[in-house]
């Protein structure tokens, strides 16, 4: 049985690491260019050094049991560690956020740099289509954001696509900056209005090099200035941190911002995972069961029981 996954990010390689244990070798499809997306980690040079900042996911936790256990084997495997700093059941990638899919991917057939624009179903078989890229399969997995899933299952399943149009994601901006002086602040703080989040992301275990902070804009200031310029975004973040935790103000050395236009999906009650047996096609994501971590390696490990099952 040949099972195409579309997307590499959690989800997708959850999917394909559970269905690998069923003796099912996936191939994955993913636009970018290595694992990242919102577990994603910005490299800049600063004065001669390359710092790091991983400017989407801040942590995770671990509740079910399924979980738990595979975080455990991260932790044994060094990509993953305790973070007191946020919490003791918060965990981060080690060195950067993205090495438990970096992992993950290693073990898995991923094609990088190859973006699916259509799918469609001929002869009880799936056919993925995009620039330079032509492929055949059984099955066909699609885990990839929300809002990407709603328009490439318009035609092949217009009910899935209705119903991940339906699903809302809020918006953040991340200021990414390194300052003159030590900031005199615990490690994690939060803002009281356009602040939501701000850390010091070199206190993470495994990272090195000079003190480097993340600030997240809350969801409403990040959709008031979601057109604002990433100049004008990391000014005005940095302003509002210093005013919003009450210490004095310090130079930036490097500071820039990004924009998550979708960065928190919504769920209704939904289940973990789609799946259309008539058809063999599955739907997996953070999106359905819980915007997190969490969410989207259980969404993967849903879709992939629903395969083996079928």
């Amino acid at each position: 049985m040949r099972v195409a996954i579309i997307g590499a990010g959690m989800a997708g390689l959850s999917c394909a690491q559970k269905l690998r244990g069923a003796g099912i070798e996936p191939v994955l499809f993913d636009k970018g260019r290595g694992p990242g997306g919102r577990m994603a980690t910005r490299r800049a040079e600063v004065e001669g050094e390359t710092l790091h900042f991983d400017h989407g996911t801040q942590f995770f936790s671990a509740s079910n049991s399924a979980f738990v256990a595979q975080v455990d084997s991260w932790q044994r495997a060094g990509v993953a560690d305790i973070w007191e700093a946020a919490g003791a059941h918060a965990f981060v990638g080690t060195p950067s956020m993205n090495a438990p899919l970096k992992a993950m991917a290693a073990t898995s057939d991923v094609r990088w740099a190859q973006r699916v624009e259509v799918i469609r179903r001929v002869d009880n078989k799936w056919h993925l289509s995009g620039e330079g890229l032509d492929h055949t399969c059984d099955v066909v997995v699609c885990a990839i954001p929300v809002e990407q899933a709603a328009v490439l299952l318009t035609d092949a399943a217009p009910d899935f696509a209705r119903f991940a149009g339906a699903v809302d994601s809020d918006p953040c901006w991340a200021a990414m900056a390194v300052f003159s002086e030590t900031v005199e602040l615990s490690d994690v703080t939060r803002g009281r209005d356009a602040v939501a989040w701000a850390s010091r992301n070199s206190s993470k275990p495994g990272r090195e090099g000079r003190e480097t902070w993340v600030i997240h804009g809350g969801e409403r200031w990040s959709r008031e200035h979601l057109e604002f310029s990433p100049e004008e975004v990391g000014t005005m973040l940095v302003d509002a941190f210093f005013a919003e935790t009450g210490i004095a103000p310090c130079e930036t050395v490097h500071l820039t911002a990004h924009r998550w236009r979708y960065s928190t999906p919504q769920p209704g009650k939904t289940p973990a995972s789609l799946w259309d047996a008539q058809t063999r096609l599955g739907v997996a994501g953070d999106w359905l069961i819980g915007p997190n971590v969490e969410g989207a390696w259980l969404s993967g490990q849903s879709v992939a029981a629903q395969i083996t099952s079928a």
